[in-house]
């Protein structure tokens, strides 16, 4: 997806236990290329649906290029990184994000992560916490929290009737009316934030062949786990963003969580009039507060 990348940023591409990830970095001006391996890593992690990809961090990490060394994947079945033909689990994110560090880092590293990717990565620092340095989190959500399911929205039996569920998928992600929709009404606070390209690189990413197959694997609700079960257990400084308006998982899921934890969770930012995507919708917001911590 590099015709909506930032000037200066390109991609490299590394193989996982799943196929190929793309991810895009620093690779030409006005970046000093020469010194950008010297600098400190930064990842940023996209959230799971319809047409995600590493596109909805790129009006944030710019920001950050001539301090640090940006990483921001397509996380395996997204965007442009492979999308076999399989059966999604959590294990399968967990283990391509540990894959992911490991090929390009040397770890400790500081990860920007939002919704279910979040999550995911708050296990991983449970798990592994020599990976992590620190962990700035938009909306971190396992969808399952305190036992209540925040996002399917479409009973199993229908997502599951075969050809029925690539007749979902087809009217729900593949054509620029229902992703413009979707983006509209679910992710953004104010519609008139919704620009062009922002549709364009959604579509661009849903229309990927066999991209069905972890859009529906998170729809169906095979990725999402109880966060509320894990996160005591985080040792990691992390602190939490999350948007005002957001649909499925609110600010008072998100105050729950965070007070589980208070001595490894630093910070909970509430940041007004935003939904889910903040750093989407008011990147210069998220830019600014990040900019307090790195």
């Amino acid at each position: 997806m590099l015709q909506f990348q930032p000037p200066g940023f390109g991609h490299k591409v590394i193989n996982t236990s799943l196929g190929s990830m793309v991810y895009y970095t620093q690779t030409t001006a006005p970046w000093c290329i020469a010194e950008t391996e010297d600098l400190p890593p930064l990842i940023f992690l996209h959230c799971f649906g319809g047409g995600s990809s590493a596109y909805e961090w790129s009006k944030v990490y710019p920001a950050f290029a001539a301090s640090h060394r940006i990483l921001a994947p397509d996380l395996i079945g997204w965007g442009e990184s492979a999308h076999p033909v399989w059966d999604y689990q959590i294990n399968d994110y967990l283990t391509t994000i540990t894959e992911f560090i490991r090929h390009t880092c040397s770890p400790p590293v500081t990860v920007v992560a939002s919704s279910i990717t979040a999550a995911f990565t708050i296990r991983l620092a449970i798990a592994q916490p020599f990976l992590f340095k620190a962990l700035y989190l938009v909306c971190p959500s396992g969808f399952d929290d305190f036992g209540q399911g925040a996002g399917r929205r479409l009973p199993l039996q229908v997502i599951n009737t075969p050809l029925l569920d690539n007749l979902i998928y087809a009217l729900g992600a593949e054509n620029e009316i229902a992703v413009n929709n979707f983006l509209r009404s679910f992710l953004f606070a104010k519609p008139e934030r919704l620009y062009q390209e922002i549709v364009e690189a959604y579509l661009f990413s849903a229309q990927q062949p066999n991209a069905k197959f972890a859009a529906l694997a998170f729809l169906r609700g095979d990725l999402y786990f109880d966060l509320s079960l894990y996160i005591e257990q985080l040792d990691i400084p992390t602190v939490i963003f999350w948007g005002e308006k957001a649909q499925f998982t609110t600010v008072k899921l998100g105050q729950r969580l965070a007070k589980l934890n208070p001595r490894a969770i630093q910070d909970f930012h509430v940041i007004a009039d935003a939904g889910v995507l903040p750093h989407l919708e008011m990147p210069e917001i998220v830019i600014g507060l990040l900019q307090r911590y790195l």
